[in-house]
């Protein structure tokens, strides 16, 4: 076989949102396909750290405000019993539902999945570093560039402070935080990934 049919017809770095919807977008126009993330997993940040786990804890708090704001209607439930492991089980859970379906989808299409750091090595050559601590060069003939977001650190202020918690610390929140005097704190400054937006 020449170089060329040996080369992946398409890489995609990166399997989030973005990244496995041309995967398969591509694999149904079929394409040969190549998928590559850092993690084990589809879904990337959205999935895993950001949209999905979001959406399911405000499903959480609209469920509450819902039975508070119920007495308005003649219908009064007395205070909830929040219960934050058996909530973040639940919110995890959604998360591995939906994150076995995009291996499914993926499965069906033929596309492969290969788990590991992907950088250029030249216009047509990606290195691969997999988990296992391996390197392995990929040829290809297109390539898609898909690699995500991760959240930002403050200047000045170290990541593992206790009084900041990014994007993804905050979904795996193991307590409601308190003042320090046994009172729930009931404000929550939050810095914008934006500077020029309002807080």
């Amino acid at each position: 076989m020449s170089e060329k049919d040996n080369r992946k017809q398409l890489v995609v770095i990166g399997a989030g949102s973005g990244g496995y919807a041309a995967a398969f977008t591509a694999a149904d126009i079929g394409m040969q396909v190549t998928l590559i993330d850092a993690e084990s997993s589809l879904g990337g940040v959205c999935l895993h750290r950001g949209c999905i786990p979001t959406k399911a804890l405000l499903h959480v708090a609209k469920v509450i405000t819902d039975a508070a704001e119920a007495k308005n209607w003649g219908v009064e439930f007395t205070g909830p019993n929040i219960d934050v492991d058996k909530i973040r089980a639940w919110k995890n859970n959604v998360v591995k539902r939906l994150t076995l379906g995009l291996q499914q989808l993926a499965a069906a299409r033929k596309i492969e999945f290969i788990e590991g750091e992907a950088s250029f090595a030249d216009s047509s050559t990606l290195e691969v570093k997999t988990k296992a601590g391996s390197t392995e060069e990929i040829s290809f003939q297109n390539a898609i560039l898909a690699t995500g977001a991760h959240p930002a650190a403050l200047p000045n202020i170290p990541a593992d402070s206790p009084l900041v918690m990014d994007s993804a610390k905050a979904l795996e929140v193991e307590d409601i935080p308190n003042t320090g005097s046994g009172k729930r704190v009931d404000r929550l400054p939050v810095v914008p990934a934006d500077p020029e937006a309002p807080t």
